[in-house]
């Protein structure tokens, strides 16, 4: 049996529980499978991508603070990827040429519908956080034709940027003071990196009611501050580790062309953080 090497990119990459979840996949559609992990500050990144795939690899899921810098380095791009100017999956096609693709998007909207029985049409989202998270996830929260998705940064002229990228009328970037005294929204979704500081987005209690679905995409063994926030307000959470899952099902996917069942992975994933 061939073995097929895959990976991450990022830094840093240490913490992560890609490699469980992907030989998980791999065990499941008895693939051989050797995945690991590349520490690449930014100034690294493009020769380690181009190191890796000249050595025999087939993918590499990418994360921070990669996602931009991968989207360019790519020759063909999907949709996800196109729209958002960013990628989390970089895949060597016949030929040599690499492809970008974003699943981060797809993962989450997989979590929202599959996982959480969430319907995003006609709901008013609230995304805190204008980067490459935030990019990545709007073009797949779009589809469903919300009723509007705002997005709030510590910078404002940042998220302003990010809406004028996409030039969607369900899009809009609003500063933070102007949050407060606004209608509750039905899905909040945490893009930032505070968690991964114990701190939680400056959002005002406004923004939660007891019929919100607050999304932390950063994943945890125990609740994060944004999560405990917005259950003390009434509303319920959730963390990024089924985001997480799926989006590396959809990866998988790209890479062997076999989509992985998730749920047990996910409890496994699950079972996993709770005991370490």
């Amino acid at each position: 049996m061939t073995t097929v090497r895959c990976g991450l990119i990022g830094h840093p990459v240490a913490h992560s529980r890609s490699p469980d979840i992907h030989r998980a996949f791999a065990a499941q559609a008895s693939i051989a499978l050797d995945y690991v992990l590349i520490d690449a500050e930014p100034g690294e990144f493009p020769d380690r991508v181009r190191e890796f795939f000249a050595d025999g690899g087939r993918g590499l899921n990418v994360t921070l603070p990669h996602k931009a810098v991968a989207f360019a380095l790519a020759e063909e791009a999907g949709d996800e990827a196109w729209q958002s100017g960013v990628a989390n999956v970089l895949t060597r096609l016949p030929g040599g040429r690499l492809r970008a693709d974003n699943t981060d998007g797809i993962g989450l909207v997989r979590e929202l519908t599959k996982n959480l029985g969430f319907d995003r049409a006609d709901r008013r989202i609230l995304i805190a956080g204008a980067g490459g998270v935030a990019a990545g996830i709007i073009p797949s929260l779009l589809a469903a034709k919300p009723r509007e998705i705002v997005i709030a940064n510590r910078t404002p002229d940042r998220a302003a940027r990010l809406v004028k990228h996409f030039e969607n009328q369900r899009l809009a970037a609003i500063p933070l003071p102007d949050l407060r005294g606004s209608q509750s929204f039905d899905l909040v979704i945490n893009a930032t990196s505070a968690s991964l500081e114990g701190k939680r987005p400056d959002l005002p209690d406004d923004a939660i009611g007891k019929a919100t679905l607050a999304c932390d995409l950063v994943y945890a063994d125990e609740p994060t501050p944004f999560m405990r926030w917005a259950t003390a307000l009434g509303a319920r959470t959730a963390d990024g580790g089924g985001m997480l899952v799926e989006q590396a099902a959809e990866s998988f996917l790209l890479w062997h062309g076999i989509r992985p069942d998730t749920v047990s992975i996910l409890h496994h994933f699950r079972s996993r953080l709770q005991s370490d």
